[in-house]
């Protein structure tokens, strides 16, 4: 597949071919949910939790007798069924997150790429060096393209003065290829590789 390469004003200075392997998958609803789920479940905490009758302050003793008395038996004041007691079955501490095969984590990524490509929201663009770090700058930037919603991906490092203009402008994000993962990629309408993020992407999954 081949792609336009923008420059930073929005105009076209070359053009690259994109790898059917990693652009040119089917959409895969059912695999890009489990990938979804698994990186989501990974990012819980997982530290809610309720006080069990082995946690809860109190006697031990217990409050009257097991006879006689006419009240039900009971043998601890913590007990669920008292106020303040303890919780049965509530939260404990644990931790979320399951297992996903490393296959299945790469298919997921290049079916995200792929539905990118396919719909025409995929940008290629040279480099995302700035001359400035101050975030009108790159707001007009991002005039010129028309992107209120996007996720730019550089190869190892992102370009300082980017970096610092992006962080102020809500529903634009950007990451080295690092980072690239499916959550982000569809939660932001438009995706904006550099050509060395494509080089980078495409050795890592082919």
């Amino acid at each position: 597949m081949k792609i336009d390469v923008k420059d930073i004003q929005n105009k076209t200075v070359a053009s690259v071919t994109l790898s059917d392997e990693v652009f040119g998958l089917p959409e895969r609803k059912d695999i890009l949910h489990r990938v979804v789920r698994w990186q989501l479940a990974k990012r819980r905490s997982g530290n809610h939790k309720v006080k069990t009758i082995s946690e809860v302050s109190g006697t031990g003793k217990k409050p009257w007798r097991q006879k006689g008395t006419g009240r039900a038996r009971t043998g601890t004041l913590r007990s669920p069924i008292f106020r303040g007691g303890a919780t049965i079955f509530g939260p404990v501490v644990r931790d979320h997150s399951h297992e996903l095969p490393k296959k299945i984590r790469a298919l997921g990524l290049k079916t995200a790429l792929s539905i990118k490509a396919k719909s025409g929201t995929l940008t290629v663009i040279d480099s995302l060096e700035l001359k400035s770090n101050k975030t009108k700058d790159l707001a007009k930037v991002l005039e010129n393209f028309g992107f209120k919603s996007a996720l730019f991906i550089d190869a190892d490092q992102i370009d300082a003065n980017f970096a610092n203009a992006v962080s102020n402008i809500i529903g634009i994000d950007a990451l080295p290829h690092q980072g690239l993962n499916v959550y982000d990629i569809l939660r932001r309408e438009n995706l904006i590789l550099t050509k060395a993020a494509i080089e980078k992407v495409e050795g890592r999954l082919k």
